[in-house]
């Protein structure tokens, strides 16, 4: 999926990008504050960009981006009028925000409507050999996943285990984990956590 270059004139919705703003906010844990620091805006400008009432143009959006950690395609990902009626339950395949981590060999696709609600649906497709770092990674909520498709490498503490199509997992908060897809076609998972943690 070609990312979104500064030059493009994109239309949009502020009240949505403002929604979006707020709710990757929310979920990373980040405060009107400490974004308004790391893009050296105030913090009222912070609060109407995300209300909807400030305009934002392609290069404040960069900065926002990259104080959130996503690329920038992500705002624009999932832009298309979702009917009024089915917006804030449905999201339609063709409509999903995608954030592409390309150098780690992971694409993540948001399935619930929005983060601001209890839980985030997530499909992660992971390239041969991509992996969540060699670290792991620490659980802020409770995590569960199944394998849609290739198999999964699933470290849990000090056991690793070897997932396969069909096979689910949960995870409970406060611990850490790492995947890893040892073989050599995508592997697909489709995640639940609580509370949002994207």
């Amino acid at each position: 999926m070609p990312k979104v270059k500064s030059t493009e004139k994109k239309s949009y919705d502020p009240k949505a990008l403002g929604a979006q703003i707020r709710d990757l906010r929310k979920a990373k844990r980040i405060t009107i504050s400490d974004l308004a620091e790391r893009t050296n805006r105030s913090i009222g400008n912070i609060s109407e960009i995300e209300r909807g009432i400030s305009a934002v143009t392609v290069p404040v959006l960069q900065e926002i981006a990259l104080a959130l950690d996503v690329e920038l395609n992500w705002f624009f990902e999932g832009q298309a009028k979702a009917p009024e009626k089915e917006s804030m339950w449905i999201v339609r395949k063709d409509n999903r925000r995608i954030l592409q981590m390309q150098s780690a060999g992971l694409t993540e696709e948001l399935l619930s409507p929005n983060l601001s609600g209890p839980l985030e649906f997530l499909l992660t497709t992971y390239m041969p050999g991509a992996e969540t770092g060699e670290d792991g990674r620490q659980r802020v909520g409770d995590e569960a996943g199944l394998i849609l498709s290739g198999s999964l490498e699933l470290k849990i503490e000090d056991e690793t285990f070897l997932l396969k199509e069909g096979d689910s997992f949960s995870l409970p908060r406060g611990g850490k984990h790492h995947c890893k897809n040892p073989g050599e076609t995508n592997t697909i998972v489709a995640w639940v956590i609580t509370p949002p943690t994207f």
